[in-house]
């Protein structure tokens, strides 16, 4: 696979969505936006009962940030342009009425961190170790930091953001709460997200949506909140010490 791609495949009520890069399943805006939209789609299918999150690929679930496109942005629009494609996808995620598997393969990095996080039941196989990097290269979780507080807690989520240049084990993050199971293999992993989601689809689809509205109770202001974390990233994105760290990485 050499091409990036977000695509869906529906079967008996189950949605998968499968977003891939082949920079380690890298997010540039091309690919956030369509994953948003994927989502959004997903969501207001009466034929879909509840949604797997996946990526291409047997290796690294998602590297974060498409770092191709940090080194190219010019300006702070084109900055908080970017950034705001998280946030999309974060809050289609939290808008989705339907529940959100999430199926980790490998490694986590930046933002891909916020997406498993923003995932309604996250499995994963004992390779996903997770890394919060932004720091690293002269930003921060902003927009992601939220989903990662809600599901981690502050004391695990800044631990990880301060201690950003280092990979955290799946058993780690599993303790704390990220993930629901662990398992041995991908195909281990791939029988059991399989066999939760049919099970899952044979619920009542109101009594999920309502349950899934309680679970993300308080974050109704997501839509600015992000938005104005996204800003701080685009901003952040331009300083000297930030190009020159990403330059270092050209």
């Amino acid at each position: 696979m050499t091409e990036a791609y977000v695509k869906t495949s529906k079967q008996d009520g189950i949605a998968k969505i499968e977003f891939f890069h082949p920079a380690q399943n890298s997010l540039p805006a091309t690919v956030l936006h369509e994953l948003a939209a994927a989502i959004k789609a997903a969501g207001e299918d009466d034929s879909v009962r509840v949604v797997i999150l996946q990526s291409g690929g047997d290796r690294t679930f998602c590297a974060g940030a498409s770092f191709n496109e940090l080194m190219q942005l010019e300006d702070a629009q084109a900055g908080l342009a970017f950034f705001s494609g998280f946030a999309h996808v974060i809050n289609a995620m939290r808008k989705c009425p339907k529940f959100i598997i999430g199926r980790v393969q490998g490694k986590v990095v930046g933002g891909g961190v916020g997406l498993a996080s923003a995932t309604d039941y996250c499995m994963a196989t004992k390779h996903a170790a997770i890394k919060l990097s932004e720091l690293t290269v002269g930003i921060g979780p902003f927009v992601v930091g939220p989903a990662v507080e809600r599901k981690l807690g502050l004391s695990a989520m800044s631990q990880i953001a301060i201690d950003a240049n280092r990979f955290f084990d799946a058993d780690w993050a599993l303790q704390k709460g990220l993930y629901a199971n662990l398992h041995e293999s991908i195909e281990d992993l791939d029988k059991a997200v399989l066999d939760f989601a049919q099970e899952l689809s044979q619920y009542n689809p109101e009594a999920m949506a309502e349950m899934k509205a309680i679970f993300w109770r308080g974050t109704e202001h997501w839509d600015e909140l992000l938005m104005e974390r996204a800003a701080i990233s685009g901003r952040l994105v331009l300083s000297e010490f930030t190009r020159e760290t990403l330059a270092r990485f050209k």
